[in-house]
């Protein structure tokens, strides 16, 4: 798993800040954090540059005290530890290589009791590489409705303002969202068949096909049938007052996912990048205590549910190829079946792009 979230993590960009004569190295920079909390920070530059990386930490992205580094590290060590035991403030990190090159990064998880699937969006780069989307503004996540008292203090020092819940009314009735102080816009995605399948499951008589038939239906039907919705969600976004912004479903994977990949998408972020951000649910969804749910089901009907709640690349491309078929591309059904113009998208851009 941390080598799966370390391919996932590593993005590069060409630095050209402080540059005076040649070209500046490509940085690849992540931000990791260990069993114990710390922070592990990781570069590697392109090409080879030798001198000194100092190390500046904030609690927010905007804003770092440039007085003084909280670390410093030779450029050829290529990794540096923050040690913390403070498990509830989100800390970001500037590298600052030879004072000439910059980057920033943050850990992309949000480490939560009760909470499945929270994580920043920012970090990621556009399609030429020379914008990035910014860290502490766009979260996504599962349901917050089991909070426990440092999740609720984890999510206030996020400052989030605005919560998109995609969750379906029957869901939001059993589950009712705890986090209070925020303004919470419902846009009703519902999960069609909930009730079939659930009784299937219990009965025995739904296969692993099954769910993996049924999980494409819904994506193709994010694309035939929910395009008005995830349209409403997206106009949410132009409004930077709205900031910083918590998208979230049942996991934070489908409903959520598939928002968060058309809004990328409307940012110009590459395909590839946006297919990694959508698959790493998979690394942030904690099944276990599903786990005893399940015991007494078949072999079939777990295997069914194993398929259900994890992520998988190809319902995400077949909504891309749906999209293609349909509307001739991406660009077009932003602007055709998301209602997204090319001044919003440039307000999308400013908002949210660094």
């Amino acid at each position: 798993m941390i080598l799966n979230r370390i391919l996932f993590l590593f993005t590069s960009v060409t630095l050209l800040t402080g540059c005076s004569s040649g070209r500046a190295p490509e940085i690849r920079a992540i931000c990791l954090r260990d069993d114990i909390g710390n922070y592990i920070i990781k570069w590697e530059t392109d090409p080879h540059t030798d001198g000194t990386m100092k190390l500046y930490v904030s609690d927010t992205p905007n804003s770092f005290d440039m007085s003084q580094p909280c670390s410093y590290a030779s450029i050829n060590d290529g990794r540096v530890t923050y040690i913390t035991n403070d498990n509830i403030t989100r800390k970001y990190f500037l590298l600052s290589f030879n004072d000439k090159y910059f980057r920033t990064v943050g850990a992309r998880s949000v480490q939560m009791d009760s909470v499945q699937n929270l994580r920043d969006i920012g970090g990621y780069f556009s399609e030429h590489g020379d914008r990035v989307t910014s860290w502490g503004k766009i979260f996504r996540s599962g349901e917050l409705h089991s909070l426990s008292r440092n999740d609720t203090i984890r999510l206030d020092n996020l400052k989030i303002k605005t919560v998109i819940d995609l969750r379906g009314e029957d869901e939001v009735a059993v589950a009712l969202d705890k986090y209070t102080g925020v303004n919470f816009i419902s846009i009703p995605i519902p999960v069609r068949d909930k009730d079939l399948i659930a009784r299937r499951l219990e009965e025995g008589r739904i296969r692993k096909g099954d769910g993996l038939v049924y999980m494409q239906d819904t994506y193709l039907r994010y694309v035939t049938e929910d395009s008005e919705q995830f349209s409403k969600a997206l106009k949410v976004f132009l409004d930077k007052d709205n900031y910083p912004i918590l998208v979230n479903c049942s996991l934070g994977k489908d409903r959520a996912g598939f928002l968060t990949a058309m809004l990328l998408t409307a940012l110009d972020v590459p395909e590839e990048t946006i297919m990694k951000d959508y698959m790493a649910s998979n690394n942030y969804i904690d099944l276990r205590h599903l786990a005893s749910m399940a015991s007494n089901l078949n072999t079939d009907a777990q295997e069914t549910i194993t398929v259900l709640l994890n992520a998988n690349e190809s319902w995400l491309d077949l909504a891309f190829h749906k999209i293609k078929k349909e509307y001739g591309s991406t660009d077009k059904y932003l602007s055709k079946g998301l209602h997204l113009t090319e001044k919003e998208r440039d307000t999308l851009k400013d908002i949210i792009l660094y």
